[in-house]
């Protein structure tokens, strides 16, 4: 059965996911650009409520806007950081410790043999190990850091525009609340949602942080500083950034105490980090955004191939930005907003629109209809001839 435009379903449907296509595709060639934009826009969001409190207390606009500038440098400013020191000192390691891993290799190879594991398997495990992949990860992990250093030089100066702008637009509720106040709901939903995710995950990230590096430092486990931050950048990875906080440690406990060594590593992590980034964080993060544990996984992945390596810690924002912003307005999407764990999607009421209001137009105009809705007679015309 055609649709009221001429085209059924199934082809609207087509041409829906055609179009996705060609966005995503314009975000994947523009990742460059668009990735430190949207990293920008998330900081700002993050910090905006420092300004609501100042301007109550009597302070200037322009001087709350220029503490939320501030704040917003200062997060940057500790990221950068973290990820410079971790990323340098990390390539000095795997270039340290060279001669220690290519004999742990050969010491692995020797054990997989030893068990009748050979062949494929064999192969495929110490190629995991290789020494020189490991020091041409670190050599384009080093890389990749200093390219993300010259990005935040762009992203300074998103920040200060944004937070600039962002200044005027609490006014948006006063001046459209009547035409566009569904958008401007949702916007601010949307604001409160991507602020609390975050402060949920830094929150998480910071105690479990603290915990695996005094752990590590514990155990002897060199540079358990390095490992500290890679926990805490990871924890901002849905789901599987338990795995990628793991696997650097641990093969670096193998390294330097053998295998009793990493099984203590691996122990920590899966009593530390198993029970609060994969049990208890979850959960908090599920009621925080209210997006169900596989759409988060999969947001991962997705967003990672669509903008690169800041696709994964700003694929929950991007996801529920579609959300918010494609699926919510079109009140046929209830059930896919179900499917992605949001607790308010309901069938639309017969005849509604997003603004709630009812649609008139199929039950025909409410007035008169026919000859009697012409215009009526001048007084004393009635009857008259010509």
């Amino acid at each position: 059965m055609s649709s009221p435009q001429g085209l059924t379903p199934a082809t609207r449907t087509l041409l829906s996911l055609a179009a996705a296509v060609v966005v995503l595709a314009g975000v994947h060639v523009a990742s460059g650009i668009l990735g430190p934009l949207l990293l920008a826009a998330v900081i700002v969001i993050i910090v905006m409520p420092l300004q609501v409190p100042l301007e109550a207390r009597g302070w200037p606009r322009w001087l709350a806007t220029t503490v939320v500038i501030v704040a917003a440098y200062l997060i940057l400013a500790v990221l950068l950081a973290m990820l410079v020191y971790a990323g340098v000192k990390f390539g000095g390691l795997v270039g340290d410790y060279l001669p220690q891993l290519t004999q742990t290799v050969n010491d692995l190879d020797d054990t997989l043999q030893s068990f009748g594991v050979q062949g494929d398997i064999a192969g495929y495990v110490t190629d995991f190990f290789d020494p020189t992949r490991l020091l041409a990860i670190a050599t384009s992990v080093s890389g990749m850091v200093f390219s993300i250093g010259g990005a935040f030089f762009f992203i300074l100066g998103y920040a200060i525009f944004m937070a600039a702008d962002a200044a005027r637009y609490g006014t948006a509720g006063q001046t459209f609340g009547l035409t566009r106040g569904p958008v401007i709901a949702r916007a601010a939903a949307y604001n409160v949602g991507v602020r609390r995710y975050f402060v949920v995950n830094a929150t998480f990230g910071a105690i479990v942080a603290v915990i695996d590096g005094l752990a590590l430092w514990a155990l002897g486990v060199p540079a358990p500083a390095v490992w500290a931050i890679l926990a805490f950048v990871t924890n901002f990875v849905p789901n599987i950034g338990f795995i990628l906080g793991l696997v650097p440690p641990a093969v670096m406990a193998l390294v330097v105490g053998g295998w009793p060594l990493a099984v203590a590593v691996i122990a920590l992590y899966c009593v530390v980090n198993v029970v609060l980034q994969v049990l208890v964080q979850p959960k908090f993060v599920a009621d925080t955004v209210s997006l169900s544990l596989t759409l988060s996984f999969m947001s991962v992945v997705f967003w990672t191939f669509i903008i690169g390596p800041l696709g994964a810690i700003l694929a929950i924002p991007l996801t529920l930005l579609v959300r918010s912003f494609i699926l919510e307005p079109d009140p046929s999407s209830g059930w896919l907003r179900w499917l992605s764990g949001d607790p308010d999607a309901r069938d639309p009421e017969p005849g509604s629109t997003d603004d709630g209001e009812s649609v008139r137009a199929a039950e025909g105009p409410t007035g008169p209809t026919g000859p009697a809705a012409a215009e009526p007679e001048e007084p004393g015309t009635a009857g008259a001839t010509t």
